[in-house]
């Protein structure tokens, strides 16, 4: 099968596709198969109607939905769960962070904190963590709590009890998990259902002394909202590698506030990405041409 990756260079998934037994073509018009790479200002193009197979290099999928790029005359997978462990420890900073109140000492550059921070640190020893999106990442998350004595609650759409998890709710459940939670963690893909899935209702929910961490997309988090129950003290702070808008403007109000760490879309990097698609890549071809499920193929009607 003939297979185009570009636009940008991924060598390690060239090389593990070859090793599978395609044929790596030099552009989109010649190939069967495209490894769409993330590349940054490359737009996605409008494809050949020789390609059957479009892998993307990233989990979320929304704003190819949105386009209307994404339709059902092909199959199509992306790397849902292949950053899962980069992107937990990456909320697991961000928490950590937060609770050990470094943002404050960070900004401080003095010794003069340290009677706040003494009265005010808190650990993860005993807390309840829920985790909102119980796929990959939320699962490394879990697992990653278990040795801080932590608590994992997690909510899915259907709140089917995993071993992954100390608790599953469904998400019809959301607000009672958010007033029972000592701090939540967001990792859910954005589709229609979770865009603002967290906007001014949720954040009253959540108890005053909880931190939001938002590892998933901006849009999940109805940013007006966020800053309005920071502005309030109806949470304690937040985490946030995502933010809408994106990148967030410098003289927006979240910034320089000691109870928030913004990270610039960073808990997975473009660097990282090639060493990680790479043997999933080529799974994902091997099940193509077998006529079988990929490892992450893309559900069209679910958004993901």
């Amino acid at each position: 099968m003939k297979i185009f990756v570009g636009f940008g260079d991924y060598p390690l998934t060239t090389k593990a596709l070859k090793e599978a037994g395609a044929e790596i073509v030099d552009s989109l018009e010649k190939a069967e198969g495209f490894v769409f790479t993330q590349t940054p200002g490359t737009e996605f193009p409008l494809l050949p109607d020789g390609v059957r197979w479009v892998q993307f290099p990233n989990a979320g999928l929304n704003a190819y939905f949105t386009a209307g790029q994404i339709d059902d005359k092909r199959r199509w997978s992306n790397a849902s769960g292949v950053y899962g462990q980069q992107v937990a420890e990456a909320a697991m900073a961000l928490l950590l962070g937060l609770i050990h109140m470094h943002p404050t000492m960070v900004r401080a550059d003095s010794w003069a904190p340290s009677t706040q921070i003494d009265q005010q640190t808190r650990w993860l020893d005993g807390a309840t963590v829920a985790i909102v999106g119980a796929g990959g990442i939320g699962k490394h998350l879990a697992a990653m709590l278990k040795p801080f004595g932590a608590k994992s609650l997690a909510v899915s759409r259907t709140g089917t009890p995993t071993q992954d998890f100390d608790a599953t709710e469904p998400i019809s459940n959301l607000h009672q998990v958010l007033a029972d939670a000592d701090h939540v963690v967001l990792c859910v893909p954005l589709t229609a259902d979770t865009y603002h899935l967290i906007g001014k209702a949720e954040l009253k929910a959540m108890q005053s002394t909880a931190i939001l961490i938002n590892v998933a997309r901006g849009e999940v988090v109805d940013t007006e909202a966020l800053v309005d129950a920071l502005d309030a003290q109806e949470i304690s702070g937040a985490g946030l590698d995502v933010t809408d808008p994106e990148p967030l403007p410098d003289d927006h109000p979240l910034w320089g506030r000691s109870n928030v760490i913004i990270t610039p879309h960073v808990a997975n990097t473009l660097t990282s990405m090639d060493r990680m698609l790479a043997p999933v890549v080529a799974e994902n071809y091997r099940r193509f041409l077998a006529g079988e499920k990929m490892l992450t193929e893309v559900d069209i009607h679910k958004g993901y």
